[in-house]
Order: C-alpha cells, then sequence, then structure tokens
C-alpha cells in the first residue's frame, strides 16, 4: 500500500508535470507532423546539427551519422574554434566510407555563445553535447525552433535549470518532437532485460539498492596567460559547478537513474557526506573528489549511492538491485536468489553497443515520422536526484526533493561571454572556493 508519505511525492510531481503540459499546450498544441514535414530540404535527408564540440560530442554526431538512415551533419556550433575544427576533422575521419554524410560548409560552422541558435536553424535534429550548464538554454531553443533532440546527460547544473528542462519537455511533448537523453543504460539490452524480469516480480519487492561510480583521476588543462577567467574555466568545465554540477552530477547520474528507474519513481530527500581528501589543488576548481549520498524514497526504501575520483584506488561502476526473493547485479547481468542461485544470467554475447541504439531507435523513429521518445523528463528527474545528493553532501544538510526543486536555486552567469566574470572567481592566490560541509547552507 502507498504511503501518505509516497502519495504527496507523487502528487507533488504530477501536478507539476500537469501544470507544464498545460503552460506548454496553450502556448502551442501541434498534431503529430507527417513525415515530409519532419525535414528540411529533400525529403529523405534527416539534417542535423552539432551543438558542443568536444569528445562527447564528437562521439555523439559519429554515431548519429552511423545509423542506417539517411543523415548529413549540416552545422556545428562550438564557442571555441579548434574544438569545432579538430571535432569536424575527428568525425570524418571516424566515419571512414560515410564520411560524406559530413556536409558542413564554412558558412555553417559557427563559434561562440550565442552560435547555437544559428545551427539548430539549419537542421532537423540537434546534437547537444556542450558542458551541461548551458543544456537548459540549449534545449529551450531547440524545442522553440521545432526540433528533435538528441541531448547528453546531465539537462542541467541546477534547479532552476531542471525547471527550464521540464517546462521545454512538456512543450516538445505537445509539438510531438522525439527527445533522446544519453542515460544509455536505459538503451542497453541486458538492462532492459535486467528490468523486465524485475518488473515482473523475480526479485519480488524491492528492499534496497546500491550504486557506484569509482574511477581513477582525470584529465586538467593548463592555465595559459591569454585566457580570461572565463575562457579557463570552460576549458576546464568539469571542476566548475555552474557548469559541470560536480562528478556526482555529471557521471554518477547514470548509476543514480538506474535506481531510479528500477523503483520507479524518484527520491524525496538526500543526506550524506562528501569532501576534497585527495584532490585537493586549485586546478581542481570547486568540486569534491568523493560523495555518499543516502537517498530515500517516500515508501522508506533507501538507496546508498557513493562517487569518487582517487587515483590508484580501485574502481567500481555497477548497480546492485536488492529484492525480498532476490538481488540483481547489473554489471553482471545477472540475478540470483538469496542462497546464491542463479536465477537469470543474461547472454553477454546479445549485449549491444547503448550509445549506438540511442541514435539507431531515434533516427528510425524521425525517418518513420513517429513520436515515440519523451526522455527529458526523466532526464531531469535523473539530475535533479543528483543534485540533490550534490546539495547535500556539499551542506551536510537533509535535501528535500520539492524544497530544492522549487528553490529557483540558480548557478548561471548573469552574461555569457569571454569577457563577463563566471560565478566563482579564485582569490588571490589562485585557489576557489569550496563547500564545507555544516558551513554550507542552502535551504532552512
Amino acid at each position: 500500500m502507498e504511503s501518505e508519505q509516497q502519495k504527496f511525492h507523487d502528487k507533488g510531481r504530477r501536478d507539476f508535470v500537469k501544470q507544464t503540459s498545460m503552460l506548454a499546450g496553450g502556448l502551442l498544441a501541434m498534431p503529430i507532423l507527417s513525415k515530409a514535414n519532419y525535414f528540411s530540404g529533400s525529403s529523405d535527408v534527416i539534417k542535423v546539427a552539432l551543438i558542443g564540440c568536444g569528445g562527447r560530442g564528437t562521439g555523439a554526431a559519429t554515431q548519429a551519422l552511423s545509423t542506417k538512415e539517411n543523415v548529413q551533419l549540416v552545422a556545428m556550433a562550438d564557442a571555441f574554434p579548434d574544438r569545432l575544427k579538430e571535432s569536424y576533422d575527428n568525425i570524418k575521419e571516424a566515419l571512414g566510407d560515410k564520411a560524406s554524410r559530413v556536409n558542413v560548409p564554412e558558412k555553417n560552422k559557427f563559434t561562440g555563445f550565442d552560435a547555437y541558435k544559428q545551427a539548430i536553424a539549419l537542421a532537423d535534429v540537434v546534437i547537444l553535447t556542450t558542458p551541461p550548464g548551458f543544456r537548459p538554454i540549449h534545449f529551450e531553443e531547440a524545442i522553440r525552433q521545432n526540433k528533435h533532440v538528441f541531448m547528453e546527460k546531465p539537462v542541467a547544473t541546477d534547479p532552476a535549470g531542471i525547471k527550464r528542462v521540464l517546462d521545454a519537455a512538456a512543450l516538445a511533448k505537445s509539438k510531438k518532437l522525439n527527445v533522446v537523453v544519453g542515460l544509455q543504460r536505459r538503451y542497453q539490452n541486458s538492462y532492459r532485460e535486467l528490468y523486465k524480469r524485475a518488473q515482473d516480480g523475480m526479485i519480488g519487492d524491492i528492499l534496497s539498492m546500491q550504486v557506484w561510480w569509482n574511477q581513477g583521476a582525470l584529465w586538467v588543462k593548463p592555465r595559459k596567460p591569454e585566457y580570461t577567467e572565463m575562457e579557463y574555466q570552460m576549458r576546464n568545465w568539469y571542476y566548475f559547478n555552474w557548469l559541470c554540477g560536480d562528478h556526482i552530477v555529471e557521471q554518477h547520474i547514470h548509476n543514480i537513474d538506474v535506481g531510479n528507474w528500477f523503483k520507479n519513481a524518484t527520491p524525496v530527500t538526500a543526506g550524506g557526506m562528501g569532501g576534497r581528501a585527495v584532490r585537493t589543488g586549485k586546478e581542481f576548481g570547486e568540486i569534491f573528489d568523493h560523495h555518499f549520498v543516502e537517498y530515500r524514497y517516500a515508501d522508506g526504501i533507501v538507496m546508498n549511492s557513493q562517487c569518487r575520483h582517487w587515483k590508484d584506488a580501485p574502481s567500481k561502476v555497477d548497480e546492485e538491485i536488492v529484492g525480498t526473493k532476490g538481488r540483481i547485479y547489473c554489471d553482471k547481468a545477472q540475478i540470483v536468489d538469496h542462497k546464491g542461485k542463479v536465477l537469470y544470467q543474461f547472454d553477454k554475447t546479445k549485449e549491444n553497443n547503448p550509445y549506438q541504439t540511442e541514435h539507431d531507435e531515434l533516427f528510425a523513429a524521425i525517418a518513420k515520422g513517429q513520436y515515440k521518445f519523451a526522455d527529458a523528463q526523466r532526464g531531469a528527474e535523473a539530475t535533479l536526484s543528483a543534485i540533490i545528493g550534490r546539495l547535500a553532501t556539499y551542506s551536510g544538510q537533509i535535501i528535500n526533493w520539492d524544497t530544492a526543486l522549487n528553490s529557483g536555486l540558480n548557478l548561471q552567469p548573469q552574461r555569457y561571454a569571454f569577457d563577463a566574470p563566471p560565478p566563482i572567481v579564485p582569490d588571490a592566490s589562485g585557489n576557489y572556493a569550496y563547500a564545507k560541509p555544516g558551513t554550507t547552507k542552502y535551504f532552512s
């Protein structure tokens, strides 16, 4: 039986989605478009714009252009000309005999903070792969211009951004625009089979969940004399919360999303601990190197979450779902009972590349004129789950989902420009202030 807390939390989510859906419907209610209207120009060519030309953008564009559909990359946008050129060259090289699918003349290569608007205007489908702090404004613009979207996770770095994504998601639904979010485990054969069996009751009722993203050190790009502070932070976006959201949001979101997916719910509170135990230098900006979060759902079930970046420490990226009848080991793609007997083992020879599958399925639907994908809302829910975890570890407070969502907390700069001050700047010694649990406060 649903607890009163569960009913209240679910009602709050339903009311919010209903309100945003009504808003979107009032602004523009469109029937599903015919196949001919999905495309600009040739009736069978799907034109793609890449917004954000880093490593993930290069990979996503290559995967989009590797689908069976008649897809062409026609526009690219990035803040930095060197990143755009490098991405363009790498995509063509990766495609090999399909390199002719890259059809981006110089006039369609746009750079700067506003470049995304021009690139979006030239395409039918937009790939959004900039640092995630920009995702809300880019997603809003893509939906405003009636484009289908593939966007990488996370979809925001703060609660204000989540609100904007949810509003745009409701508008995308009213326009019947396909949106896929790059939480690729939902497109992975083994996870889909494990989920199906969990829903069929193989492990019984869920009792607890454990999720991990523990790995070693990551990249750092040295400061150059010619960099403004904004450019330095953009080049090192991973270490600044307005751009990245910390690694609990940027990476661990995958595992947190798996917990929400299998639980068919989102947490109501988050509490935990974290800090900078190993990664303490000024080059690491303001983010923590470890987080441990206890996520509590409305029915009292707890998901324990841990992520860290410690050099030369053991790595573990996995999820474990424990039920009354057994447990799921996601990385092993295995379900066992509580005596260790294997109840189900996925045949790993049937595993797919989920990064490719998410594009295959998206572009197949678009080519057929089908409306099948509305990932933006669950992408926003997964992102907010990770954000409340960060707020909890930074502050030492118990963070409530609804309080955070409605807080208006906004990490973004007042102006996007290379000569503009970012939201956080270093002191005279080049060090950045960072959160201190027990001292940092968010909500009373």
